[in-house]
């Protein structure tokens, strides 16, 4: 499904990835965790080429792309396979709920006004947002933005849908309504590759889990192996950070 071998990045002189290898299979729910500025984010934005990575191959579905030769057909492919889920929500302040899903698949997927409408309203529904088509983001809570921004990820269809610390940016109460979503889509099959701080939901949902740290994967395994288990004495000292804090 997604293959990524000996992905490197650097930023002027600070290395961020230091040659990634993992493979991501049709259905994963593959949670990436680590302390922060360990390459998490990075790694995400590489994949749909928000980054350039420096080095490495990037193979997803039926695509292969060195990133050293690539190509503008090459990336625009990427990015029509992927959506990301931002921490930021990312919407258009001057479109509805419903215009801001509707623009992904006009633009994106070259739909009809009518057949986009149709089919936006029907994944606004599927995040419960069916009473908020017609409200305007400074009119929606954090978590009901973060909601829309995830409808916007489905409606594309995409192979997989990156998630870059989406609770990251909500207040506490709200961060439940927005995985509760997440969890969803998961039980549908939907492949994810999630970068997460929140623990509970990577122990319940990711079928693999992925512990990074200083631009490389110290540890990779299932959720009940890295959670119940770590064989990685970093690994052990991060989540017993995590449980203290």
């Amino acid at each position: 499904m997604i293959e990524l071998k000996d992905i490197h990045k650097s930023f002027h002189k600070n290395e961020v990835l230091k040659g990634i290898n993992l493979k991501v299979n049709k259905g994963d729910v593959f949670v990436i965790i680590g302390p922060s500025g360990s390459g998490k984010s990075t790694l995400l934005r590489c994949i749909n080429y928000l980054e350039k990575p420096d080095k490495g191959i990037i193979k997803l579905g039926d695509l292969t792309v060195d990133t050293e030769k690539v190509k503008k057909e090459q990336i625009a492919q990427l990015r029509k396979s992927t959506a990301m889920v931002f921490q930021q929500y990312c919407l258009f302040k001057n479109k509805t709920a419903l215009e801001n899903v509707m623009e992904a698949l006009i633009v994106v997927k070259k739909k009809s006004k009518e057949q986009a409408l149709k089919e936006s309203i029907h994944y606004l529904e599927k995040v419960g947002l069916q009473d908020r088509l017609n409200y305007y983001p400074s009119q929606l809570s954090g978590g009901q933005q973060q909601r829309v921004g995830i409808a916007r990820a489905l409606a594309i269809n995409p192979e997989v849908i990156l998630f870059d610390e989406p609770t990251s940016a909500l207040d506490p109460e709200l961060v439940g309504e927005v995985l509760e979503v997440m969890k969803s889509v998961a039980k549908e099959g939907m492949t994810m590759i999630v970068v997460t701080h929140e623990m509970g939901f990577a122990k319940e949902v990711a079928s693999r889990v992925l512990f990074m740290d200083g631009g490389v994967i110290v540890e990779e395994g299932s959720a009940r192996e890295i959670f119940d288990n770590p064989k990685e004495e970093r690994t052990k000292q991060f989540l017993y950070r995590v449980k203290q804090s």
